[in-house]
């Protein structure tokens, strides 16, 4: 049996300020704001080795996860939410329900060795794509239940979204 990854997260998911922290971003101008704040939760979370993120206080569970660009061949980073399920970390590629997949999950599928950093520790990871629809809908309910947000997000795009499992590589 494989370790289990860390979990590092602060504030409460059911708190006024996460509810109504997940009703906004749930909104066009909210996941504005949401993505312009991504710069600075990546800052904020490589110094402080993935123990701290912008959105800790509405109990929002964010890692780093660094892939190798499939086009650039550099590392490139990325702070997302995610589903934790002991030894296997899940990933989603909802990119705010823009049109188009996030560049993290191209990479990914190009070459699914990557690093997440999580709880003050980096680990190597490999990404595998979920494809069943049933285990698809079941990881994407769980997304839901971390924040509503991503509801809307499947709902404004047309697009499949990307699930990735991430185990220790």
């Amino acid at each position: 049996m494989t370790a289990p990854f860390p979990h590092r997260q602060w504030g409460s998911r059911t708190s006024l300020l996460s509810r109504l922290a997940s009703r906004f971003a749930s909104t066009e101008p909210g996941s504005f704001v949401v993505r312009k704040l991504t710069p600075l939760d990546r800052r904020l979370l490589t110094r402080t080795a993935g123990r701290y993120t912008v959105l800790g206080p509405i109990g929002a569970p964010v890692i780093l996860l660094t892939t190798t660009g499939r086009k650039s061949g550099q590392p490139r980073t990325s702070p997302l939410l995610y589903v934790h399920d002991g030894d296997v970390l899940y990933v989603i590629g909802s990119n705010f329900g823009q049109a188009s997949h996030p560049a993290w999950t191209a990479n990914l599928l190009a070459r699914p060795e990557g690093e997440v950093t999580i709880a003050g520790e980096r680990i190597a990871v490999r990404a595998k794509l979920i494809e069943d629809p049933a285990q698809k809908d079941d990881i994407f309910a769980r997304f839901v239940e971390t924040t509503a947000a991503y509801a809307a997000y499947r709902n404004r795009t047309s697009r499949d979204l990307r699930i990735f499992a991430l185990t220790r590589a």
